[in-house]
C-alpha cells in the first residue's frame, strides 16, 4: 500500500522534513485587518511577531476550506496513493479537522482522519512518526502515532495570557488572573486542551521550570524548542539545556518560530517545547 500523509500548517514541520517525507501541508488562514493570508505566504513569521504587539485589532484565524483538502486528497490519489492518512491540530482548539472530515466524505474508504490532540511540533512529531512508518502501511503509521502521543509533552511559558483570553482558548478567569498579577503563565497542552499549570514572576524563573521538567523526566527521542518571535531567549534556553543534559537530548533538536496562526492566540515572546520521551 502506498500511503499519502496530509497535515495542516499548525504542525510546524520544517520544510526540509516536508520535502524529505513528501508531506502535503494545507495552510490555515491568518486574517490581519480584514486581509487574508495563507499561512506562510505574504507575511513572514518574523515580521508578524514584530508587528503583533502594535496591531490595533487582534488578528484572527480561519481553517482551510473543504475544497483545500479535497484538492490535496484528489492529487495524492491521482498520483498513485492507495490510502491517505490526514493528521490535524486538536479538534477542541480549531475547526481544521472538521474541514478535513467533510472533504474525506468525497473519497469513501480512502481517507483516515486523525485528531492529534496537539499543536505545533506536538502535532508535527506525530506526522513525522507516521511518515517514517508509512512504508509498512496504515496500521504501522497509526501505531507510530499512538506510541508518539503516549510519550509526548508540550509546554509553554507565555509572556502574557491576553491573547489566549481574547481567543477563548482558556477560561477567562484564568487568563484574567495572569493579567492582573503581571505574571508569566505556564501552560501545558494535553489531550487537546490548554491547561494552566503554574505561574512565575520572571522569564528566568519560567525557563528554570521548563528545564527542571526536561532534566527530571528521562532521555528524549525527539525535541523541538518553540518560540513566538523570541529567538535569543530560545537559543539561550537551548545552550543551557545542552550544558546540563547533552547526553539525554537528541542531537537534532529543532528550533521553530511558531506559525503565525498559533502565535495569534498565544502572543509574542513566548517560549516552549515539544518533547517525546524515549
Amino acid at each position: 500500500m502506498k500511503l499519502g500523509i496530509v497535515t495542516d500548517s499548525t504542525s510546524d514541520v520544517p520544510k526540509y522534513l516536508i520535502d524529505q517525507y513528501e508531506l502535503e501541508v494545507v495552510p490555515s488562514i491568518l486574517i490581519i485587518d480584514g486581509k487574508e493570508y495563507a499561512d506562510g505566504i505574504g507575511i513572514s513569521r518574523e515580521d508578524f511577531y514584530r508587528r503583533l504587539p502594535s496591531l490595533r485589532t487582534q488578528p484572527t484565524t480561519a481553517a482551510p476550506s473543504i475544497g483545500d483538502f479535497s484538492t490535496r486528497y484528489d492529487s495524492l490519489l491521482t498520483r498513485g496513493c492507495d490510502h491517505i492518512l490526514s493528521i490535524h491540530a486538536a479538534g477542541a482548539l480549531t475547526t481544521i479537522i472538521n474541514s478535513a472530515r467533510q472533504a474525506a466524505k468525497d473519497f469513501p474508504e480512502k481517507i483516515t482522519i486523525m485528531d492529534s490532540l496537539s499543536l505545533s511540533l506536538g502535532l508535527g512529531f506525530q506526522v513525522i512518526a507516521a511518515a517514517e512508518a508509512a512504508e509498512d502501511g496504515l496500521g504501522a503509521a497509526l501505531n507510530a502515532i499512538e506510541s508518539t502521543r503516549k510519550r509526548l509533552h508540550v509546554f509553554a511559558a507565555l509572556d502574557t495570557m491576553e491573547n489566549l483570553r481574547r481567543s477563548g482558548r482558556v477560561p477567562g478567569a484564568v487568563a484574567m488572573l495572569g493579567s492582573l498579577l503581571s505574571i508569566k503563565p505556564l501552560i501545558e497542552l494535553t489531550s487537546g486542551e490548554v491547561k494552566a499549570i503554574g505561574a512565575v514572576r520572571t522569564t528566568k524563573q519560567a525557563n528554570e521550570r521548563m528545564l527542571k521538567f526536561l532534566l527530571e523526566g528521562g532521555a528524549l527521542e525527539r525535541m523541538a524548542i518553540l518560540h513566538t518571535g523570541a529567538e535569543p531567549r530560545a537559543r539561550e534556553f537551548l545552550n543551557t539545556l545542552m550544558q546540563k543534559a547533552s547526553q539525554s537530548v537528541p542531537r537534532d533538536i529543532l528550533m521553530v518560530n511558531v506559525t503565525t496562526v498559533i502565535g495569534t492566540h498565544v502572543g509574542p515572546n513566548g517560549l516552549g517545547f515539544a518533547a517525546v520521551r524515549k
